[in-house]
């Protein structure tokens, strides 16, 4: 018998605003078809009170996973939340969330892994919950990107792409005998800090000059999201499968063997040549890019919330996670329902 971790609640959010490509089509210069070619998007949510925060998203999601586990919200003693774009720079999106959930003196991480980052924070929530210095943690991924994005046909390659939302969910301890028993069964990570300037936001930051922010880096509009497509399209079609082989190869299980694959809503073309190249049935892999975007951290919880309340995530089920982004990073997780 050994302490591992396990999903006893999910939650998801997606702002109540529905940004159809047609009302893109009206201020990036694109078409429906275009979007939809290129990326398999048909719309995407975006925030419709300019008031709301990433942590207002990720609040509305935790409530969620909160509920869905049957515990009070008093009971989680660890938070792990990924973002890349935060209420500030500092001190980011946690301590706002931790408030908001008046869970004050509840130690809490962020983690900026992008795209990769809620693999990662399941990971560090599951560690810290093995190592006995927790008991239940609330795991967030959450991004507020709208606010991120060029609205001027210069920035239509990336502006058609990113949305806004969450998902969460909630990890408790638990003791295993078996690979069958429910736990986080295994997980792999990685990251390569030279393709960092290829899917980035250059300022404010200090690593340009005197100030974090200047007039010219505005007009050069290095504020926004800049991505370099066909590079990160390249990657992430041969790290995912990698690592996913990787993880397997870890808990000592086949491709045949999991129930359900939740792959990173980057672009549907990415998820449908990992499909093709791997021989996987589509009708295992539950994609959510086509109605909430690419929500970065956000896309694997809030696509296993999505699946959840179709019916399809049930106990008992394997299922794995896998994600390529910024940084680059990447990741999977194997977690035993």
């Amino acid at each position: 018998m050994s302490i591992g971790s396990h999903i006893i609640g999910f939650g998801g959010y997606a702002p109540e605003r529905i940004v159809k490509n047609s009302d893109l089509e009206k201020v990036l210069d694109t078409t429906h078809d275009w979007i939809i070619q290129r990326t398999g998007i048909e719309e995407r949510r975006w925030v419709h009170d300019p008031k709301l925060a990433t942590s207002d998203l990720a609040y509305q999601a935790s409530l969620r996973a909160i509920a869905d586990a049957g515990i009070k919200k008093e009971d989680v003693d660890l938070i792990v939340f990924a973002t890349s774009t935060g209420d500030v720079d500092v001190p980011g999106s946690s301590p706002f969330l931790q408030a908001k959930l008046g869970l004050s003196g509840v130690p809490y991480y962020e983690i900026r892994q992008a795209c990769s980052g809620f693999i990662y924070g399941v990971t560090l929530a599951d560690s810290l919950i093995k190592t006995g210095l927790a008991k239940t943690a609330l795991v967030i991924g959450a991004e507020l990107q709208s606010k991120y994005l060029d609205m001027s046909p210069e920035g239509r390659a990336v502006s058609v792409i990113f949305a806004d939302g969450a998902g969460a969910v909630i990890l408790q301890k638990t003791e295993v005998s078996s690979k069958k028993d429910p736990q986080v069964l295994a997980s792999a990570l990685h990251a390569d800090g030279s393709f960092a300037k290829e899917l980035w936001i250059a300022a404010p930051g200090t690593a340009f000059g005197a100030q974090r922010m200047t007039k010219e880096m505005i007009e050069q509009g290095q504020h926004f999201l800049q991505m370099n497509g066909k590079y990160v399209f390249m990657h992430a079609v041969t790290r995912m499968p990698e690592v996913l082989r990787e993880v397997c190869s870890k808990a000592q299980v086949d491709l045949k063997d999991i129930d359900l694959f939740f792959f990173h809503q980057a672009n549907m073309r990415i998820n449908e040549k990992i499909a093709t190249d791997m021989n996987l049935d589509p009708a295992k892999i539950h994609n959510t890019i086509q109605k909430f975007g690419n929500t970065t951290a956000a896309t694997i919880p809030l696509g296993m919330y999505d699946a959840k309340l179709a019916g399809k995530v049930k106990p008992g089920q394997l299922i794995a996670q896998v994600a390529f982004g910024a940084g680059f990073t990447w990741a999977a997780s194997l977690i035993q329902l």
